[in-house]
């Protein structure tokens, strides 16, 4: 009997301290694995839609609080600066919408007049050869240099051409980039002026 209680007690101690070691070391390494993330998958698309900055928008990133969701928790976005010579001229920041398969994140690097400098599809889960074709440049450059009045497929009167066959991946590529536009005026002057 005293030998079981004996080892109820060094594997209750081993747990207790196995515990309190992994809760340590993730505490330690949340920041560095989070700085991780970014650098590795949200950092390409970042260089996509973002040029001419001297300084590293990961580091210098900016979450705002946009407002509670439905069990009181602050709803927070990052957006990532471009600055030259210490001043915001740029922001990237993500947006989605779902496309045929499911949801497509779209990073958008947009300029402090809201002209849009750049799109890069981050994840689909759409169809090879049709939805995926939302990726390629040709589809991808048109929304270079547009504003939120022009971000629209041509069939509601915009400038984008839809992706033949892929209409649906098409408009949720629309649908994040004017989610994305339709935000920069709530934020203008908490990022712009960092």
């Amino acid at each position: 009997m005293r030998d079981i209680i004996r080892m109820i007690v060094v594997l209750t101690v081993i747990c207790g301290l196995s515990g309190f070691t992994l809760s340590y070391v993730k505490q330690v390494t949340e920041e560095p694995r989070e700085y991780a993330y970014l650098k590795f998958v949200k950092e390409p698309s970042i260089k996509a839609v973002l040029s001419g900055y001297d300084n590293d928008p990961i580091k210098d990133r900016i979450i705002v609080t946009l407002g509670k969701d439905e069990k009181g928790n602050p709803i927070e976005k990052q957006f990532f600066p471009a600055k030259k010579n210490g001043k915001v001229f740029a922001v990237a920041f993500d947006a989605s919408a779902n496309g045929y398969h499911g949801p497509i994140s779209v990073m958008v690097g947009v300029n402090d007049k809201g002209v849009v400098d750049g799109i890069s599809i981050m994840q689909h889960s759409e169809t090879p050869g049709l939805g995926a074709r939302t990726t390629e440049p040709s589809f991808t450059g048109q929304f270079k240099g547009l504003t939120l009045d022009g971000v629209n497929l041509t069939a509601s009167g915009g400038k984008i051409q839809a992706i033949s066959g892929a209409s649906i991946s098409s408009g949720a590529v629309v649908r994040a980039v004017r989610e994305a536009l339709e935000l920069l005026p709530k934020i203008k002057q908490e990022v712009f002026s960092s």
